[in-house]
């Protein structure tokens, strides 16, 4: 019955990843009914906060997409790519990062993947060197960013265990970047020199790659794009700050104990706000900030969570004692073990988020410490491995001279080396950092 069980969120899974869109969501639907009216599994309860926190924050990042604050954004990674263009290798990651950083969302880097083509390839560096490890780094910052789906998930999972955001931000910011940065220096020396490449070389005799200077990103308003940015950014500090420093955050009494407002109703609050005021300086209409690709995305997230992760949890709780039963001892010895899960897991749910709902409570049933998860947090990057995520896709399309792409076994492509690089570096120096932490 637990094969059968498994087979079908397996199923589930599988067949929502290829659908696409919000197909992952409405599929854990699908799992989730036959897990109850088949298998007799009762029903968890759905991840109301994790859903509700998402919703608040790309309200916020819409709101400031639709000011031009993301344009203003990408105009700024313009000058600084184009002002240090032979250090294109290493710079484009650390963009990339930080947009993703202060966004919460790797779609924003498809603003920037064509502005790193164009300057790799006017100062003949490979493309494929800068492109792979620009998608890879976006990728890396959601464990990084407070305000991510995923960071947003895993700061609720643990919330019983008395870990602040800070916690989490302590381990994962400095080891992604690190393994960003590993990945970036890997990738400088990737293929054959540009001018020595056959495919470019290819197209260039036949005429296939043609000058097309980009124009600098058009903003419409300078000021309020600004202010939207501002407002933004000094949410996400709030957030940081509050989940730091508790004595921050206002307290109540209930049944005679003092409570603390909890984390999620504090982000959803901020970031509500944050949303309001954007629209509220800068006069933008709020129906304008639902039609940016900001919250299409997140709006997939949302719904991705809501199916996959109450499927999921379902699944995982009403067969507790018996997964636990037979892989407790092996991960109590080897707790790294289930890194390897959260890694095999991203690459079939496509989202990090998603990933760490739905596999991350069986961590905690099986006792792994709260910080060795925190340490295990980046291997849920894992969705680089099969290359067709929409960020993988954009960069193989943006790179017109062909030295970006899928090689003829499919994964040997040029996002693999990168991703296994950047990830394994992550998880090494996480696991070191939480020796010292906890």
């Amino acid at each position: 019955m637990l094969i059968l069980q498994f087979l079908i969120v397996l199923g589930a899974i599988i067949v929502g990843a290829r659908l696409g869109g919000i197909g992952l969501g409405v599929m854990g639907g699908i799992g989730l009914l036959l897990l109850t009216f088949v298998f007799d599994l009762q029903p968890t309860a759905p991840p109301i906060d994790v859903m509700l926190m998402i919703a608040a924050v790309i309200s916020a990042a819409s709101c400031m997409q639709a000011a031009g604050g993301l344009d203003y954004m990408v105009r700024l990674a313009e000058r600084i790519l184009r002002r240090n263009p032979s250090h294109v290798t290493l710079l484009s990651p650390l963009v990339t990062y930080t947009f993703t950083f202060l966004a919460g969302t790797g779609h924003i880097a498809y603003s920037v993947l064509p502005v790193i083509a164009e300057v790799a390839r006017d100062t003949k560096i490979r493309p494929e060197r800068p492109l792979g490890i620009a998608v890879i780094a976006s990728q890396q910052a959601i464990t990084a960013s407070p305000i991510s789906a995923a960071t947003v998930a895993l700061l609720g999972l643990l919330g019983g265990f008395q870990i602040s955001l800070l916690d989490i931000l302590m381990v994962s910011v400095p080891a992604t970047l690190i393994g960003v940065l590993a990945g970036a220096f890997c990738s400088m020396r990737v293929g054959k020199e540009l001018m020595e490449d056959p495919e470019y070389l290819r197209r260039l005799k036949e005429g296939e790659i043609e000058s097309a200077a980009q124009a600098g990103t058009e903003i419409p308003c300078l000021w309020k794009a600004r202010w939207s940015v501002i407002i933004f950014l000094l949410s996400t500090f709030l957030i940081v700050l509050f989940g730091s420093v508790d004595s921050l955050r206002p307290s109540f009494t209930l049944d005679g104990k003092t409570v603390l407002l909890d984390m999620p109703s504090l982000i959803e609050m901020i970031m509500l706000t944050a949303a309001a005021v954007i629209l509220l300086v800068t006069r933008v209409k709020g129906a304008k900030a639902v039609q940016g690709s900001i919250f299409s995305a997140g709006m997939q997230a949302v719904i991705a969570i809501f199916g996959i992760a109450w499927m999921g949890d379902t699944f995982i709780k009403g067969n507790l004692a018996e997964l636990t039963g037979s892989i407790e001892q092996i991960i109590q010895q080897m707790p790294w073990l289930f890194g390897l899960a959260l890694f095999v897991m991203s690459i079939l749910l496509y989202s990090q988020a998603a990933t760490v709902r739905a596999v991350v409570p069986l961590g905690i049933a099986l006792g792994i410490s709260p910080w060795m998860l925190i340490a295990l947090f980046p291997a849920v990057n894992g969705y680089f491995f099969i290359p067709n995520y929409p960020t993988v896709v954009a960069a193989i399309n943006f790179d017109r001279t062909g030295t970006t792409g899928i090689g003829r076994y499919v994964l040997n492509h040029s996002f693999m080396m990168p991703g296994l690089v950047a990830t394994g570096v992550s998880l090494v120096v996480g696991l070191l950092m939480v020796q010292f932490l906890s």
